[in-house]
């Protein structure tokens, strides 16, 4: 049911998340709510628990389900990485540890 002024509703999913990966060849997907762009060596995933990049040789989609939020994506995969939008801090060493 549409709500007058809003788009339809997004059916609400758990946070929770399952990939599978066989041989760094194909990669298995639960959780994604949508395929924001991909090409042959990156894909950008929304997801339940944030945006996931996924980095690779010779990717391509191989299967894609939003209404289950299943995707699997096949070619030589590389790096996967989530997007926390938190810039990364480094972590002091020894002697920034000791002279403050």
């Amino acid at each position: 049911m549409l709500e007058q002024g809003k788009g339809p509703k997004r059916p609400e999913r758990s946070e929770r998340q399952e990939m599978t990966m066989h041989n760094r060849k194909l990669l298995e997907l639960t959780g994604v709510r949508n395929v924001d762009s991909f090409d042959s060596e990156e894909f950008l995933l929304e997801t339940d628990l944030g945006f996931l990049t996924i980095r690779g040789q010779n990717l391509h989609m191989k299967h894609l389900s939003l209404e289950q939020g299943l995707v699997a994506i096949e070619g030589l995969i590389h790096s996967l990485a989530y997007l926390d939008g938190t810039p990364q801090t480094k972590t002091k060493g020894l002697f920034g540890k000791l002279f403050k």
